[in-house]
């Protein structure tokens, strides 16, 4: 992977972002198996989570966190180019919750 195809965070650390053709490759490297076929269950994946969550139900990966629908309601706001005031409808919106393994790793990481 070389550092031509990552993209630079905008924080005080220099951290990169993993693509997801470089999330594929990686994950086919580790369980060998071809890219096309971890592509096709990445793609499964997501739509199965998304299709969960859009249903209104929770998806718990232990170990991992969870993937939830959460309700947020209809609120009052301003519309930042004219300040004039807006109502901003209500909607459901994903909310991811990482497991204590997966903070734990990235903790331990991060020393």
């Amino acid at each position: 992977m070389g550092s031509r195809n990552r993209k630079l965070h905008s924080n005080k650390h220099r951290r990169y972002r993993m693509t997801r053709q470089e999330l594929v490759k990686a994950v086919a490297e580790r369980a060998g198996h071809s890219q096309t076929a971890v592509n096709e269950i990445l793609n499964a994946m997501i739509g199965t989570i998304q299709d969960t969550v859009a249903a209104g139900d929770k998806v718990v990966l232990v170990g991992f966190g969870a993937f939830e629908p959460v309700s947020r309601p209809e609120r009052d706001g301003r519309n930042p180019q004219t300040g004039a005031k807006i109502t901003i409808a209500a909607s459901t919106t994903p909310k991811f919750t990482p497991g204590k393994a997966f903070k734990d790793a990235v903790n331990q990481a991060g020393k």
